[in-house]
């Protein structure tokens, strides 16, 4: 099997893509597989949805029922990823699974490169999106796998530790 880093579909029960996102991640850190699984990602996109008059943006799936995974292909991160609740098999004929091409990757209009981001532990961040938006805190954890941060954020006049995504938080 292909050692090089690709991106792979794998199929899952409708409903259940963010679980097996965060199954595989919770795997991947008990079993130290950082190197060799890079990226699990749920692809979403903002909607604008009304209700009772009202309208919102809701986060809607863009494949429901699949999960793109960035990794490895070895023997040790098939059986992980195939033996992952939820998870239904890789896409492709038979067992095999079949990457991504380049093309399939930027047709799909997904940024797929690995985020960076300037910030280090202990660095104060502005939270720019989502329930906890203008509100202050200090990086506790910076989780590059995962695409987030976990920040300190004061509530009710105690600290506490938030996960965010890298798009929500921007330095000041």
């Amino acid at each position: 099997m292909s050692e090089e880093v690709k991106w792979y579909v794998v199929h899952t029960y409708s409903g259940y893509e963010n679980k097996v996102k965060a199954n595989i991640e919770k795997i991947i850190e008990n079993r130290n597989m950082q190197d060799q699984i890079h990226e699990v990602v749920v692809p979403v996109q903002d909607a604008l949805e009304e209700k009772n008059g009202k309208r919102k943006v809701v986060q809607r799936k863009v494949f429901p029922g699949y999960v793109l995974i960035k990794m490895h292909m070895n023997d040790d991160t098939w059986y992980v990823v195939r033996n992952t609740r939820g998870v239904t098999g890789f896409v492709g004929p038979g067992s095999k699974p079949v990457p991504l091409s380049e093309e399939e990757v930027q047709a799909m209009g997904i940024d797929m490169t690995a985020m960076k981001i300037d910030l280090e532990a202990g660095d104060t961040v502005r939270v720019v999106t989502g329930p906890f938006e203008n509100s202050i805190g200090i990086v506790k954890e910076i989780q590059p796998h995962k695409r987030t941060v976990v920040v300190r954020l004061s509530m009710f006049g105690r600290e506490t530790p938030v996960e965010l995504d890298f798009g929500q938080i921007q330095k000041v």
